[in-house]
């Protein structure tokens, strides 16, 4: 097993989420409670945590612009099922970046992100996690100042690489599954609860 992160749509890491998915070296994934010693063993693996559930809210609410790197035109495909998020439900301005498509969701889709008509407040990553150092180096060149990598993706190397040239960076999270818990919008185990609520919503 290489890296173990919350299920999606429970409280985040630092709430004591109760179920964990843990990433197999073949890709595979499999759930197990946050109490088991398997569980607490392959958290201590881990030499960087990133920023605090008060501090990923106030990342998403200082920003207006998010890029998605490996948007992918398959709907089954997570980074197509947040990017229809982000598009329906955010304010955000939501650019994809693919060099292998040319639209998406009716969006325009740009090879990379020198390209985006706009420099991203968040690029949003959905790369493999050794392909990850290679982004934050892009990231780096345009500019941007915060990389968010999605969940199931950790790279310590390259968190550390990018908060040295002075990045603020979220690993291992899904934006959609934040976006919507701070939002209101999400039951614990992450369906939509339907809730109106009369909080200031983040969009």
């Amino acid at each position: 097993m290489t890296t173990t992160t919350p299920a999606e749509g429970t409280t985040p890491a630092d709430e004591s989420p109760e179920t964990v998915t843990a990433q197999l070296t073949n890709g595979l994934t499999c759930q197990m409670p946050a109490s088991s010693p398997l569980a607490r063993m392959m958290r201590l693996q881990r030499g960087w945590v990133g920023p605090s559930a008060q501090e990923r809210l106030q990342i998403l609410r200082q920003a207006r612009s998010v890029a998605i790197v490996g948007m992918s035109p398959k709907p089954e495909r997570s980074s197509y099922f947040v990017g229809t998020y982000l598009l329906q439900s955010s304010d955000f301005r939501v650019y994809f970046v693919n060099p292998n498509a040319t639209e998406i969701l009716g969006q325009p889709v740009y090879p990379d992100l020198a390209s985006l008509p706009e420099v991203p407040d968040i690029v949003d990553v959905f790369r493999k996690a050794d392909d990850i150092p290679a982004v934050v180096d892009e990231v780096i060149a345009v500019g941007a100042p915060a990389i968010w990598v999605q969940l199931g993706i950790y790279n310590e190397d390259a968190a550390r690489q990018a908060e040295a040239a002075g990045l603020t960076v979220v690993m291992d999270r899904c934006i959609k599954v934040e976006h919507a818990r701070f939002h209101g919008g999400l039951h614990l185990f992450g369906f939509d609860t339907g809730q109106i609520t009369a909080r200031t919503a983040l969009r």
